[in-house]
């Protein structure tokens, strides 16, 4: 309707949008000549395209326009979504900047962006809307191509692989869920080696709050398929996407062979023995952790670094290892070994080691600490130990399925029953039968 008025008819309809201080420069030019001059001043224009649109001057430049008729048109287009854009706009340049230089082939994966019909479409297929912070996204661009590695990380074992693309607007609403335990859930994510998604909850429907975004978790002890935990993940589109490139662009996660990997390092989680230094990062698996039975899978990257400045007589040999591993409840247990995972590995000055293992709790969350035993090459005769810092490990926070909370509220109303109208509903029942 905005596109079909006429070019002062629409101007008109794009004011009345327009937020108050805007709205009062725009007006202004209908009061008197001088606040008509006033509001038709470029450099007044100039700030609220940088705020909200982040023109740069060299884009004006190549639009060739002045800045109020930029901020005006590019208003009639993306006016909607005003309080995202600027932010998710910067998130995408910031991953996309990133991404060139650590791990550009990535950046080939990225799709362009959709338009308004296009999301309204989706809208109109799956019955639902979808939130404006998503919308926008989605307006730069529309997720990435089904390929490895995934934009929204990676995560690897010597058994186990997972990389999670962000789906496009068609993907993710082919993929939109109907079914009980996934009512009204929109996939935002997708792994093609472990079939894992994150999901958002498009209503507050099954005990998710809407626009919620989690792992589905089903509850393996529960006879009701409908029955599925979620591990969640963040609490709208906006801050989920904003939160994830944050960390990848400061460097919280490691790029690993061209992929972004979902490890988190504490940077307190160093401990120097000597010339020494181990370091330890930590992630969580949810497509391998339950919250019925609690199981919660955890695996962790350990680096071992000689410094550069060390002796060449420093050079050592990783005989053994012992873990002291405690969980939430203070049980412990300690484990002791040859190696680590199945090697043992040389250090000598400036050499780096690194490598990759995993742990279980049956509590949220645990801690793990010990120490590796060397002996020296030059004197081998001559042991000793390096300190492996405590890390911890803690798993998301997750919502039990309602499916299971219904049932355990009907076995209490029915062992609240007096024992004599339990029996008189037994023969009532075996009579029928």
């Amino acid at each position: 309707r905005l596109f079909n008025c006429k070019s002062k008819q629409r101007n008109r309809l794009v004011f009345l949008m327009l937020p108050p201080l805007l709205l009062l420069k725009s007006n202004c030019c209908y009061l008197s000549r001088r606040l008509n001059q006033l509001s038709s001043h470029d450099p007044l224009w100039k700030r609220h395209c940088k705020k909200y649109w982040l023109i740069s001057d060299e884009e004006k430049s190549r639009r060739n326009q002045s800045w109020k008729a930029i901020f005006i048109s590019t208003y009639s287009d993306l006016g909607r979504y005003i309080q995202y854009y600027a932010t998710l706009k910067k998130a995408w340049d910031d991953l996309e900047k990133y991404l060139g230089q650590r791990c550009p082939r990535m950046i080939g994966s990225l799709k362009e962006s959709v338009q308004e019909e296009d999301l309204d479409a989706v809208e109109a297929q799956i019955g639902c809307k979808l939130p404006d912070d998503y919308r926008c996204s989605f307006r730069i661009h529309n997720g990435q191509k089904l390929v490895v590695p995934g934009l929204m990380g990676s995560m690897a074992l010597s058994n186990h692989y997972r990389s999670e693309d962000l789906l496009d607007i068609d993907t993710a609403a082919g993929g939109f869920q109907q079914r009980l335990g996934l009512k009204q859930c929109l996939p935002l994510t997708f792994c093609i080696h472990t079939g894992l998604s994150q999901y958002m909850a498009l209503e507050s429907v099954e005990g998710r709050n809407k626009y919620e975004i989690f792992y589905q978790c089903p509850d393996q002890m529960a006879r009701n398929p409908s029955a599925i935990d979620m591990f969640i993940t963040g609490t709208s589109y906006l801050e989920w996407f904003t939160s994830y490139v944050n960390k990848v662009v400061t460097g919280g996660y490691p790029i690993i062979r061209d992929q972004i990997f979902r490890y988190v390092h504490d940077k307190e989680c160093v401990a120097t023995t000597g010339d020494i230094t181990v370091s330890v990062s930590t992630s969580f698996l949810p497509e391998l952790s339950s919250v019925h039975p609690p199981h919660y899978f955890f695996t962790y990257r350990i680096r071992i670094e000689m410094s550069k400045d060390a002796l060449p007589e420093k050079a050592c040999q990783l005989d053994s290892r012992y873990w002291r591993i405690t969980n939430a409840k203070g049980d412990v247990e300690e484990v002791q070994g040859p190696g680590v995972v199945g090697e043992f590995p040389i250090i000598s000055p400036g050499r780096v080691y690194e490598y990759t293992s995993c742990t279980t709790f049956s509590t949220t969350s645990g801690y793990m600490e010990g120490y590796y035993t060397f002996h020296c090459l030059y004197y081998k005769e001559k042991f000793f130990n390096v300190t492996i810092p405590r890390f911890h490990m803690v798993c998301p926070t997750f919502k039990v399925s309602t499916a299971r909370m219904v049932s355990k509220n009907a076995v209490v109303l029915i062992l609240d029953f007096p024992s004599h109208l339990l029996f008189s509903l037994s023969v009532n029942l075996n009579s029928r039968m």
